[in-house]
């Protein structure tokens, strides 16, 4: 079982800069052996993907909405990823939620996820 809680979410305005944090505790598996993913939801729209990590950090997926504003990454040591969010913009506000997936290669797609973080909201003013 994994606890993922996310933290660092808050009020931005447009081209400033947010760093989330997803703190997991699992039981039984090391947190290097998951792949890990943030994932958002805007109100209305459906959840989508944001970026993703395999298990050592090596390689990474992005949306291309986020592309090269974004960075993600993990550090296993302590049990956490993050999500470097910079030049934000107002489409990017939404509840974005870390999860976590018992396999070590990355992915995209939300169905293959297992643990979900509760989430934490962003929002950016113009």
């Amino acid at each position: 079982q994994v606890q993922l809680v996310e933290s660092g979410g808050g009020l931005v305005q447009a081209g400033g800069s947010l760093r989330l944090s997803c703190a997991a505790s699992a039981s039984g598996r090391t947190f290097s052996w998951y792949a890990m993913g943030w994932f958002r939801q805007a109100p209305g729209k459906e959840r989508e993907f944001v970026a993703t990590i395999n298990w050592s950090g090596s390689n990474t997926l992005y949306a291309d909405s986020v592309k090269g504003r974004f960075t993600i990454s993990r550090d296993n040591a302590k049990n956490t990823m993050y999500l470097q969010m910079n030049s934000l913009k107002p489409e990017d506000t939404a509840v974005y939620y870390c999860a976590g997936r018992k396999n070590t290669v990355y992915s995209g797609n939300a169905k293959e996820y297992d643990y979900w973080g509760q989430g934490t909201q962003v929002t950016v003013s113009s």
